[in-house]
């Protein structure tokens, strides 16, 4: 699996879009950290969830 991710990205989880706007830490195999404006620090699995990034024009 190849992700579309670098550090400092912007990205939401579609799933829980409360948690707002996250900024990708760090991003080892399948597993990306992201930094939520609203609960912090998670670390997402890509293979369960997937991460829809954010572009400047958005």
């Amino acid at each position: 699996m190849i992700l579309d991710f670098e550090p400092g990205d912007k990205v939401i989880n579609p799933n829980n879009k409360n948690w707002g706007i996250g900024q990708v830490q760090s991003i080892i195999k399948e597993k990306v950290t992201v930094n939520f404006e609203n609960v912090g620090k998670k670390v997402i699995n890509c293979e369960n969830i997937e991460l829809e990034k954010i572009y400047n024009n958005e």
